[in-house]
C-alpha cells in the first residue's frame, strides 16, 4: 500500500536561520527526540493514528502552543502550572534550539515538542483533547495575497477546534491590526466566542501572561499589542 502523499500547507516562513552555536547542536541531538509528542510525521504516522496523550502527560489537562518562537512563554506556562501537560509546536529550529537550552535551565518536565507544522500536530490531536491553545504573534503575512497563510483561517482553526474541548480558551496575541480584524471574523466561524467587548492591549495582559521577545519588539517599534480570548463552543 502506497503511504498517503501529504498536504501542501505553508502558514509559516523560513525553518532555519543564522547558524546554530555548538550549544544548540548538542540539545538537538541529545534533548530533542526524548521531548517529542509521538508520531506526528506523514513518514512516521501515515494511518494519523491519534497521539495518546495519556501516556505522554499521565491524564493531565492538555495545552498546546502554536509557533512557540524562541520557548519563553511556553517554559514559563509549564513552570506555573505543573499540573498541566504543554505541547509546542515550532518548525524555524534556532527557535527549537533555543528552547531546549530554557528547559535545561528551568528544569520542566512537563511539555512536549513537535518540531514541525503545528497543522500536522492538530492532524494527530484526539477529538476534545486540548484544555486550552495559544497563538501568540503569529507571522503576519503582511502582503494580501499572502493572507490566506496565516493560521487564522478556515484550514487551521477548523482542525484546532475539533482538538479542543467544549469551554476550552483560545490566546490569541498579534501587533498586527489587520490581523486582529480577521482573528474576530474568522475565529467565531470555526465555532468559538469572542471573550470582550473589544481587544485587550498592552496594559491588560492575561494574568499569566509572560512578556515575549515579539511583544517588547513590537513595543519599541511603535506597535500595539493586542489580547483575544476565545472560548470553545
Amino acid at each position: 500500500m502506497s503511504t498517503p502523499k501529504r498536504p501542501h500547507r505553508n502558514f509559516y516562513g523560513r525553518l532555519k536561520g543564522k547558524a546554530l552555536k555548538q550549544s544548540q547542536k548538542t540539545y538537538l541531538e541529545e534533548d530533542l527526540d526524548a521531548l517529542s509528542p509521538g508520531p506526528v510525521g506523514w513518514c512516521e504516522n501515515p494511518a494519523r493514528e491519534p497521539l495518546d496523550l495519556g501516556a505522554l502527560f499521565g491524564g493531565k489537562p492538555v495545552w498546546l502552543e502554536i509557533g512557540f518562537g524562541g520557548g519563553e512563554h511556553l517554559v514559563h506556562q509549564a513552570r506555573i502550572h505543573p499540573g498541566i501537560g504543554i505541547i509546542g509546536a515550532e518548525p524555524y529550529i534556532n527557535g527549537v534550539a533555543m528552547l531546549l537550552g530554557k528547559i535545561r535551565r528551568a528544569g520542566v518536565r512537563n511539555l512536549a515538542i513537535h518540531a514541525g507544522d503545528a497543522r500536522d500536530l492538530m492532524d494527530v490531536l484526539p477529538a476534545a483533547s486540548v484544555d486550552r491553545a495559544f497563538l501568540l504573534y503569529p507571522d503576519p503575512w503582511p502582503k494580501k495575497r499572502h493572507h490566506r497563510r496565516r493560521f487564522v483561517t478556515p484550514e487551521h482553526l477548523e482542525p484546532l477546534a475539533r482538538a479542543m474541548k467544549p469551554g476550552a480558551v483560545l490566546r490569541v496575541a498579534t501587533d498586527i491590526p489587520d490581523y486582529v480584524r480577521q482573528s474576530l471574523e474568522e475565529v467565531p466561524k470555526a465555532g468559538f466566542a469572542w471573550l470582550a467587548e473589544r481587544p485587550q492591549d498592552w496594559r491588560e495582559p492575561w494574568d499569566d501572561w509572560l512578556s515575549t521577545r515579539y511583544e517588547q519588539k513590537a513595543l519599541r517599534e511603535g506597535r500595539v499589542p493586542h489580547y483575544l480570548t476565545f472560548r470553545r463552543l
